[in-house]
């Protein structure tokens, strides 16, 4: 399993930022901690979806949010 920092550099951090309407000091914080913002598990935002879709696929979103809590749970 790839960890959320591999995939969005793969994905790029600039563009990541720019589709989800953050700065990419936002994206560097994700990193950081390991995980999507605990927003995503509210349902407040949707992150890995957009993730998904710039991917083209690439990269689910429901893998994107299972690698999130398994690095949340161990935070």
């Amino acid at each position: 399993m790839n960890s959320l920092e591999s995939i969005i550099k793969t994905v790029g951090i600039p563009e990541v930022a720019m589709a989800c309407g953050v700065s990419e000091r936002a994206v560097y914080k994700w990193l950081k901690n390991g995980f999507l913002p605990k927003t995503e598990f509210f349902g407040k935002t949707n992150y890995a979806e957009t993730i998904e879709i710039i991917s083209g696929g690439r990269y689910q979103a429901q893998s994107l949010l299972t690698i999130s809590k398994q690095r949340l749970l161990l935070a």
